[in-house]
C-alpha cells in the first residue's frame, strides 16, 4: 500500500515508519509538510522519499489549502494518508475525501485530552497513567474510532518533557505497527467502528496485549 505521511516538525514517527518499511506492507510513496523547514522533510530526503511543501500560509481559506493537498496526495498515487505531527485541523473536504483511509497518532488516552498540551493536562489532573491512542481520523477533531492504546504510568517524579519522551517511545513502536495493519487489510473502517481481522472493535487494542 502506497502511503503519503503528513508533518509538521521534527518528524520521529515518521522516522519510525521508515526504518520499518522494509518489513511493512506499506510503501511511503509521499512525505508532505505544510511548513517549509520542517525537520522531518531532510529525513524524508535521506531515505529517498519524494517530498511536497504546502505553506498553509499562501492560502486564504482551510478547504482552499485542504483541496490543494488532495491534488498533491492523489497525483502520487496514495492509498492511505498518515498523520505524523501533522499540525492542522482538516476540513471535512479532507477527512471525507479519504475517510477510512487516514490514521493519526494523539499523545493521550482518548477520549481524554483531545487537542494540544495533553502531557501538561494529564499531570495538572494528577492521573496515574498517560499515553497514546492510534484512531481512524473523521472530521470530529481526535474524535475518529480508536484502534490502539499504550499506557505508561505517571510517577511523582515526571515532567513535561519525562511525559513526552515515555510516550514517544511507545509510539515509534506502535504506529508502524497499525499502520502496517492497516496496509496489509487486516485493520478496515466500517459503519464508523474499527474492524480488525473482520471482528469489530468494541475497545482500543492495547498494545500490551499484543
Amino acid at each position: 500500500m502506497r502511503i503519503a505521511v503528513l508533518i509538521s516538525g521534527k518528524g520521529s514517527n515518521l522516522q519510525a515508519l521508515i526504518d520499518q518499511a522494509d518489513q511493512a506492507q506499506y510503501e511511503i510513496g509521499l512525505v508532505l509538510s505544510n511548513r517549509p523547514h520542517a525537520e522531518g522533510l531532510q529525513k524524508a530526503k535521506k531515505a529517498g522519499i519524494p517530498t511536497a511543501i504546502l505553506d498553509h500560509a499562501q492560502f486564504d481559506s482551510r478547504e482552499a489549502f485542504d483541496t490543494a493537498m488532495i491534488q498533491i496526495i492523489d497525483s502520487h498515487k496514495i492509498e492511505a494518508v498518515i498523520l505524523a505531527g501533522f499540525m492542522r485541523i482538516l476540513t471535512p473536504i479532507f477527512t471525507d475525501h479519504f475517510l477510512g483511509r487516514m490514521l493519526n497518532i494523539h499523545p493521550s488516552l482518548l477520549p481524554k485530552y483531545p487537542g494540544l498540551n495533553t502531557h501538561q493536562r494529564a499531570l495538572e489532573a494528577h492521573d496515574k497513567e498517560h499515553g497514546l491512542s492510534i484512531h481512524f481520523v473523521t472530521s470530529e477533531l481526535d474524535g475518529g474510532p480508536v484502534i490502539l492504546q499504550a499506557k505508561i504510568a505517571i510517577t511523582q517524579d515526571d515532567t513535561i518533557d519525562s511525559l513526552q519522551k515515555k510516550v514517544q517511545v511507545q509510539e515509534h513502536i506502535a504506529y508502524p505497527l497499525v499502520t502496517n495493519w492497516l496496509a496489509s487489510g487486516d485493520l478496515m473502517f466500517k459503519n464508523n467502528q474499527v474492524w480488525y481481522k473482520n471482528t469489530p472493535l468494541t475497545t482500543p487494542i492495547q498494545l500490551t496485549e499484543l
